[in-house]
């Protein structure tokens, strides 16, 4: 999710729907999913096409899978039969039995008590409501009626477990929020009883009102609640608000002005839900709750008895204010566009200390060149960690904001000084590449596509047509990182001719003339063993650092079909150069540091021929590439092939020299059959 790059994709045949949502079985790291009601998948991170996974077709229809840490998954039937996924697995046609008659289910959740997983779901009939319990390792159910209310319903359930007893918290229609305790040690001959409910909040501060929609348990003392706030008479809008149930008052809230789903999911003191178009993070951190905090009276925001604490960077409001900024009811609240994010995908927690970078730039907001620089420099070297990530984000946002503001103004080596000494990612400061692109600053590019672990690929595209479209002659007194291509291209700096070493690993042309004859052109640096570099050192270095970055293929492969055709000709004339490079060492790696590996160089070379394969079978030069790609790929086929034949032996060969003594001097002539 930091990085936001998809990891894996799987989809179902046309026609074939997900009826439940797919979860991922912690103990065996297997996902699984029911689509059409009955049938079962599950399936693991190597696995590509669903239809060759593990398939189950169920006798009853299915509501909904839980994963339970530490106790395996469990199925919940529409009828309200549960079974756990082992139990279910063993005889898939087994009878589900019909609990719930024809009442329907509204909600479900899987709790641990210990050891012991329970399941607790409502259900709903002609207005009315029920609670059942299912003790699993016991095989125990119990059913009760919830406590109706006039003129409202329930919307929204959650639970948690403590102390052998369940809370179940009940978000009504009325704007209020209800507390139901549910024992769990029950005698199973007891009839249904009527569960009564106790007003744990009313969601309304000042004569706003929250209609809420979804809400999250915190801890014992604090909620979050998903919904729209608003006053009679005026618009409404979404926002994500958390309450302190313990002092029944508003702690902070965050408006959504792109919209939500109305869903709301919390894990690990994260927060996850929808807002616009993207999923949205945010971390938080309940503390011990107190009067002083829940009033927003706390003298010193830094004790630790904090009601709560919210990061909301992950959200971006209209314009992008570059300041932290202390509030009353919580800890600390950032109103950035930014998202913090590290190397390590983690969020970065702004401390109470970095207040001051807001003071500053505003301060320096009017202030000239030379002194704003100035007074950024000083400030960014004094950053200490943890904080240092936030705040030379905050720096090089002000300085992209002013560069914009001022198209004369770029401070490169600042810039170039920011990024090599400090670790940044594209979401701190997401306008610094595209204003390089705008001032081609192609060293800056560079340095950002080999530090930065999440650029998106459409930067990623915008920066690779920049460097194949540009001239050799505009890089040539272009300062840039050249040890990616330097320990394998020889570099005379004298004449710029590239040449490169001579090594034998089986792929040399005489040795293969009959399978790959390669024809030579004139428009490249030629190298000692007949084959062509098709572009400069700088560009190759350029070219490299776009080679190595992370992208998602989903999302890169619609902007590389708008690569012009013949850029995307010689694009692929230096991937197969670096190839063949590539297969001339024993261990198929390159030399240097920041070079390309051969899965990159191959993964590459199939997204360029995935998204121009009909202008690659048009264009004649690009049929001469094709041909010489196809015969040198056909040629390492073969040699791999030899080798894999004599392999065999070379084991018994390395075998039998472990049990020889051969002294000090032996000679040994072995068939190999």
């Amino acid at each position: 999710v930091s990085d936001q790059k998809p990891l894996g994709c799987w989809s179902v045949k046309h026609g074939q729907i997900l009826t439940c949502p797919v979860v991922c079985n912690f103990e065996t790291h297997e996902y699984i999913a029911v689509h059409d009601d009955k049938v079962l998948r599950i399936w693991k991170n190597k696995d590509i096409n669903l239809d060759k996974v593990f398939k189950a077709t169920l006798s009853a229809d299915v509501y909904r899978i839980h994963s339970v840490p530490r106790g395996g998954p469990v199925v919940l039937f529409r009828g309200g039969g549960v079974r756990t996924l082992d139990v279910l697995l063993e005889a898939p046609q087994q009878e589900i039995e019909n609990i719930i008659s024809d009442e329907v289910i509204k909600w479900s959740q899987a709790l641990m008590e210990g050891q012991q997983p329970v399941l607790i779901f409502t259900t709903e009939k002609d207005g009315d409501f029920f609670v059942y319990v299912q003790k699993l390792k016991v095989d125990s159910l119990h059913r009760y009626e919830l406590e109706q209310q006039e003129l409202s319903k329930p919307l929204s359930f959650t639970a948690y477990v403590k102390n052998q007893m369940i809370t179940l918290l009940c978000l009504y229609s009325n704007y209020s929020v209800y507390k139901v305790l549910i024992p769990l040690q029950q005698n199973p001959e007891e009839e249904e009883e009527i569960l009564s409910k106790s007003l744990l909040l009313n969601l309304s501060v000042s004569g706003r009102v929250l209609k809420g929609t979804s809400f999250v348990v915190l801890d014992e003392d604090h909620i979050a609640v998903l919904g729209s706030l608003g006053a009679s008479g005026k618009e409404s809008r979404e926002c994500l608000t958390i309450w302190n149930t313990k002092f029944q008052t508003l702690q902070t809230s965050k408006k959504l002005p792109l919209g939500t789903s109305g869903q709301l999911w919390c894990y690990e003191e994260k927060f996850f839900f929808t807002h616009g178009k993207v999923l949205t993070v945010i971390m938080y951190k309940c503390e011990t709750s107190s009067l002083a905090a829940a009033v927003g009276k706390l003298k010193d925001s830094k004790t630790p008895d904090v009601s709560v604490f919210v990061n909301w960077n992950t959200l971006g409001d209209e314009e992008l204010v570059v300041s932290f900024q202390s509030q009353e009811s919580v800890a600390l609240k950032s109103e950035s566009k930014m998202t913090l994010r590290s190397k390590k995908n983690t969020v970065a927690k702004v401390q109470p200390d970095t207040l001051s970078v807001g003071q500053l730039l505003l301060n320096l907001k009017d202030a000239s060149l030379s002194v704003f620089e100035d007074g950024l420099r000083q400030f960014i070297s004094k950053a200490q960690m943890p904080d240092s990530q936030a705040i030379s984000g905050c720096v090089v946002t002000a300085l992209t904001n002013r560069c914009i503001a001022n198209p004369k103004y770029y401070p490169k080596h600042f810039l170039l000084d920011i990024v090599q000494t400090h670790d940044l990612s594209y979401s701190l400061c997401p306008d610094l590449m595209p204003l390089a692109l705008e001032r081609k600053d192609l060293y800056l590019l560079q340095l950002c596509l080999q530090r930065f672990p999440d650029i998106p690929e459409k930067m990623t595209y915008a920066c690779l047509k920049l460097f194949l479209s540009i001239s050799e002659a505009c890089l040539r007194d272009i300062d840039l990182d050249l040890d990616s291509v330097i320990c394998y291209i020889d570099i005379d700096f004298k004449n710029k001719e590239v040449k490169t070493e001579i090594v034998e690993n089986g792929f040399r042309a005489e040795l293969e003339q009959e399978i790959w004859n390669t024809k030579i052109t004139e428009q490249a640096h030629l190298t000692t063993d007949g084959e062509f570099c098709p572009v400069g050192p700088r560009k190759a270095a350029l070219l490299n650092a776009v080679l190595r970055s992370a992208y998602s293929e989903t999302f890169l492969l619609p902007h590389l079909k708008n690569l012009p055709a013949q850029e995307a000709v010689l694009f692929l004339k230096y991937l197969y150069y670096v190839y063949v490079k590539c297969s001339e060492k024993i261990n198929t790696t390159l030399p240097g540091t920041h070079s390309p590996t051969i899965n990159q160089i191959l993964d590459w070379m199939c997204l360029i021929l995935d998204a121009h394969f009909t202008v690659m079978v048009m264009l004649p030069d690009a049929k001469e590439l094709l041909s010489n790609l196809h015969k040198f790929v056909r040629a390492q086929v073969r040699f791999y092939s030899e080798l894999n034949k004599i392999e065999e032996s070379l084991r018994e060969l390395q075998r039998l020299n472990h049990q020889r003594d051969c002294q000090t001097y032996s000679i040994e002539v072995l068939e190999l059959i």
